[in-house]
């Protein structure tokens, strides 16, 4: 396993992280035993890296975690959780200081630890920016201060708020999802400026929530219908050559020279183990050119909360 620096914060994360939203059921329902043995599995194989929020499961996924972290040493992982996003709808989403300090206990209970490595503001562009920036991120840099929290950072889809966020505040690390991966490249647009500032960046859902592999995307997935079609498309071609996309499109996300740490989600230790083996290779020039062509003139991104806040 490769460690990379986590911009100017001092931590080494491993180069793939494990994202545990599938162990609140995000995706399909799952086995709380295999999901505490993934966990495990992936703290063998040198992952060291984990990152949960209370939304995951609503709170289930932080639970099943607290109970797999139980019997690991504190300094052999570095968690993440997240605040202000506790359910689906807009409603949902409370960017207050007084919450997100309660959600914090919340999860330091629910994990079974004294504090969190880092600590995000979840999804911002769901939320009020101007309370985001003149309450929550104050609030988040208030307990970093407090020694509650070791870093500060924000999670979210649209490209324009990581821009808003670091051109107003030195925070730690993003969070961002589908934005550097096969079907779409939009965060090499903001690269620059991230390592200009010294902001490290974990990516998530290389496989674009899905669509880039075997199953396919799941019925919610918000995506055009055009472009899920050009993912199955991708998808068959790489059937036909006898290759699984899932480990094509892992080895994309993985290779920028920029990107800390790729989140990989799964319930499944036999999945993760297969993630850590894919990783140690790169993929083929050519088939990333091939797969990323069957994206060309196809929409390929899709609102995510407030209109104001779109690319």
């Amino acid at each position: 396993m490769e460690y990379n620096d986590l911009g100017k914060t001092g931590l080494k994360l491993s180069k793939l992280s494990y994202g545990a939203s599938p162990l609140g059921g995000v995706f399909r329902n799952i086995s709380e035993q295999d999901g505490i043995k993934t966990v495990h599995t992936a703290l063998d194989l040198g992952i060291n890296h984990i990152d949960v929020s209370p939304y995951y499961g609503l709170t289930v996924a932080e639970t099943v975690l607290g109970k797999a972290l139980k019997t690991v040493p504190r300094d052999k992982y570095v968690l993440s959780t997240k605040a202000g996003r506790y359910g689906s709808d807009f409603a949902d989403f409370d960017f207050s200081a007084a919450r997100i300090r309660t959600s914090l206990e919340e999860s330091l209970a629910r994990l079974q630890v004294d504090g969190v490595d880092i600590l995000y503001l979840h999804d911002i562009e769901f939320g009020n920016l101007q309370q985001v920036f003149d309450e929550a991120i104050p609030c988040l840099m208030d307990l970093k201060k407090e020694g509650k929290i070791r870093y500060v950072g924000v999670t979210g889809y649209p490209i324009k708020i990581f821009a808003e966020t670091i051109e107003r505040f030195d925070i730690d690390c993003i969070l961002t999802y589908c934005r550097y991966a096969l079907h779409d490249t939009s965060l090499e647009r903001l690269i620059p400026e991230l390592d200009e500032k010294g902001v490290g960046i974990v990516n998530a859902s290389p496989t674009a929530m899905g669509v880039l592999t075997s199953r396919g995307a799941p019925d919610w997935h918000p995506a055009h219908k055009d472009m899920l079609a050009a993912g199955a498309k991708a998808v068959d071609y790489c059937k036909q050559k006898g290759i699984d996309i899932t480990q094509v499109a892992l080895q994309f996300a993985i290779d920028h020279p920029s990107i800390t740490s790729t989140l990989v989600g799964t319930a499944n230790p036999a999945n993760i183990e297969k993630n850590v083996k894919w990783a140690e290779n790169k993929a083929d020039p050519e088939l990333v050119a091939t797969l990323r062509s069957f994206f060309d003139g196809v929409p390929n991104t899709w609102p995510s909360g407030h209109p104001e806040y779109q690319d």
